[in-house]
């Protein structure tokens, strides 16, 4: 959660294909990362650039999906990962319905992912 209590846009970055078959579902049920820990892995505004340089490094054709926290009720949960930070987890599958925003996430010059403007 934000500073101020309020609820967050989340980022999901993912491979386009992955996101393709996901579309053709109706529902996102995870990377394979995310079901072998049994949730969606999400990230905020200040923690997802971090994700995509430790995870994602040198990989191209990924979106970057925002979606509300408030949609997601009760599934969604706050919980401890690197260096104690709280990250989003989703217990469950992410309803399409739920996505605000659907953007690619090229690479830049320097290699690095080049990101649109990003909601708090």
């Amino acid at each position: 959660m934000t500073k101020s209590g309020a609820m967050p846009t989340l980022y999901k970055i993912c491979p386009a294909s992955l996101w393709r078959a996901a579309s053709r579902e109706g529902v996102f049920r995870g990377s394979e990362h995310d079901l072998r820990d049994g949730f969606v892995h999400f990230s905020t505004a200040a923690q997802v650039r971090e994700t995509a340089a430790r995870y994602f490094a040198g990989q191209d054709d990924l979106l970057l999906i925002s979606v509300e926290a408030a949609t997601l009720g009760s599934a969604l949960k706050w919980e401890p990962s690197r260096g104690g930070a709280l990250f989003p987890h989703l217990y469950g599958a992410l309803a399409l319905a739920a996505v605000r925003k659907i953007e690619p996430l090229p690479r830049a010059a320097d290699g690095r992912h080049a990101f649109p403007p990003l909601d708090p």
